[in-house]
């Protein structure tokens, strides 16, 4: 379910803090992904576990390591990414049985809102995300590299 989900939220802020300050050519450190977020670095690395395993995100290692998009951010949508943090989660609602009331009311009824949310996110991606940013005043970083001459 979609819905007021923590790691969700997390791992939508992630992408959008890698695909604004990185995109497909540069990289953040997960360091800086959370201190920009305020969160907790040991907290949000399963998070950019799953997101590395779903190939949303590339894990770059090294000094200068970090990650980045693995896609371009027109081609990742808002349910990919939910999806990819919330395996475990979604796993585990369905395990769970309930009591009858549930299953016979507020489960379908809590189904059928997550649908319309699903339908939703598919048509967000991150680029969509960005231009939001941008117009709320928001300026990406430039990343041109510094030229010299002498």
């Amino acid at each position: 379910m979609y819905l007021r989900r923590d790691r969700a939220l997390t791992a939508v802020s992630i992408m959008l803090d890698v695909a604004f300050y990185a995109g497909r050519a540069g990289v953040v450190s997960g360091a800086d992904i959370a201190r920009r977020g305020d969160m907790l670095r040991r907290g949000i690395e399963p998070v950019l576990q799953a997101l590395s395993r779903a190939q949303l995100l590339d894990s770059i290692r090294g000094p200068k390591g970090g990650y980045r998009l693995a896609r371009a951010q027109r081609t990742i949508s808002l349910k990919e990414i939910v999806e990819a943090a919330t395996l475990a989660e979604r796993e585990a609602d369905e395990e769970s049985q309930g009591s009858r009331l549930f299953q016979k009311v507020v489960g379908p009824f809590w189904q059928s809102l997550d649908k319309e949310v699903s339908e939703r996110m598919s048509g967000v991606t991150l680029d969509d995300l960005i231009r939001e940013a941008e117009d709320a005043g928001l300026r990406r970083p430039n990343r041109a590299p510094i030229s010299f001459s002498i």
